[in-house]
């Protein structure tokens, strides 16, 4: 663990001392190298559970490709981010940079914790410098309040967690992640006992989040610059799963019977946000609906807690990770030239950027979950298991999968095809950095297929 934590570290005095003309350059070279030297986490994963421990820290089947996914990320917002940035004053660029390696340090702490409280101070301590991303690097005035907005809801479904641990730590003895499953449940009262098990599971909801508490989302995602979108859709939603798969192995008397509720909450939101991408005429705000909508299947297959559904969540997460980052990414190369994100204002780009559309078609695909990518596969796996646990499911499920198509069908001939509008001129071509930058996201992705074993995690 060390050995990427401590390069990581180590990248603040080289964004703070490095020259102004090698800043970009030698940030993305070092952040580029800990990603590569994550990817040998993957090599040693064993099915006998946890490795490369320390007193607080360590990794096993179901933390590692996050991790893996958190380090490779960051070279990416650093690439993603270049161009718009690198004309602001140079301080201004090294506070930016600083940012993003600092929440990648909290990340890889929160999904290497094993201690609970460190990982819930980790995943409180992500806020910060989320917020300081959307708030002062955001296109629009509206961002204070997509802040705002971001910041309380988390905050809100936080601290009855940070009560419930406390409980916990009284009853049990140990927060510690090794041994809380071998430990007794915890006796409340019946309603003292529901309450309690809520209070686990809201966090992890609205960070999710679950149709109902996902307001925040769509504003964050839609004001948040690139980097902003691409940590939040990619990493920032998985901790609100990664979480719930953790905390679902002590709550296992009660959510038996409690998450009925939550389950038709995720499969209806799976539906409704579905729904809402086919109207939508803002390009961030329809990816940020459909972010919605994949993780209410997440959602609902944790819930469920059988080892095809932890599995098909896992599996999911890290898919849609790479698939939602590369469509912001997109999202971002269209508003760079046409300064538009209104879908109506930017058609027609088939014409004029030819290889763009290539790349939209195959990150389109991946949302969509077509073969064989492995959001298929996620997908299908949750399908399953959740027709096996209930026949029911499969109407919700079903339409869902039926709009998905749809708002994908959507999505892709209103921003590719049809005529180019007249006020769009003398646009830029595609740049070399623009297509490595999606590559980066879609190879990964691509080349899961040729080895799908090292995201399945140890539930299969």
């Amino acid at each position: 663990m060390l050995n990427i934590l401590m390069p990581t570290l180590m990248l603040f005095p080289t964004v703070w001392l490095a020259p102004k003309k090698w800043l970009w350059t030698t940030s993305l070279a070092q952040s580029l190298l800990i990603a590569l030297t994550s990817l040998l986490w993957l090599k040693s994963t064993s099915e006998t559970g946890w490795l490369t421990l320390n007193p607080y820290m360590g990794t096993d089947p179901l933390s590692t490709p996050l991790l893996v996914l958190t380090c490779w990320l960051l070279p990416l917002m650093i690439l993603a981010s270049q161009n718009h940035i690198s004309p602001e004053p140079v301080t201004r660029q090294r506070i930016f940079i600083t940012l993003l390696i600092s929440l990648q340090m909290f990340l890889i702490m929160a999904f290497g914790a094993t201690e609970i409280i460190l990982f819930y101070v980790m995943f409180e301590a992500t806020l910060i410098p989320t917020l300081f991303i959307i708030t002062r690097w955001g296109n629009q005035t509206e961002r204070l309040n997509a802040g705002t907005y971001f910041l309380f809801y988390t905050l809100a479904g936080s601290l009855p967690l940070l009560v419930a641990l406390l409980i916990l730590q009284n009853e049990t003895g140990t927060l510690s992640m090794l041994t809380l499953h071998y430990s007794k449940p915890i006796v409340l009262s019946p309603w003292g006992g529901k309450l309690w098990w809520a209070a686990c599971l809201l966090a992890f909801l609205v960070k999710m989040p679950l149709y109902g508490i996902h307001l925040w989302l769509p504003k964050a995602h839609v004001e948040a610059p690139v980097a902003g979108s691409m940590v939040l859709a990619a990493v920032l939603l998985k901790l609100g799963g990664y979480g719930m798969i953790r905390i679902m192995v002590i709550l296992e008397p009660q959510s038996t019977d409690l998450a009925y509720p939550f389950i038709a909450l995720a499969l209806w939101g799976i539906v409704m946000t579905g729904s809402i991408c086919l109207r939508q005429t803002d390009l961030k705000s329809l990816i940020a609906y459909s972010s919605v909508s994949h993780m209410g299947l997440v959602a609902a297959g944790i819930l469920i807690q059988t080892p095809w559904g932890f599995t098909g969540a896992l599996v999911l997460m890290i898919a849609h990770g790479l698939a939602s980052s590369a469509l912001f990414c997109l999202a971002n190369t269209n508003y760079e030239r046409t300064h538009s994100r209104t879908m109506l204002l930017a058609r027609g780009l088939q014409a004029v950027l030819p290889l763009m559309t290539t790349w939209w078609f195959v990150a389109n695909l991946a949302n969509l979950a077509t073969d064989p990518l492995q959001n298929l596969m996620g997908e299908l796996i949750i399908i399953s298991s959740l027709f096996n646990w209930s026949y029911w499911t499969l109407i919700l499920t079903g339409l869902g999968t039926l709009i998905t198509a749809s708002y994908s069908l959507y999505f892709s001939f209103m921003t590719q095809r049809g005529p180019l509008p007249q006020h769009m001129f003398a646009l830029e071509p595609s740049h070399t950095r623009e297509h490595l930058l999606i590559s980066l996201h879609l190879l990964p992705l691509l080349l899961l297929i040729l080895k799908p074993e090292l995201i399945w995690g140890w539930f299969s």
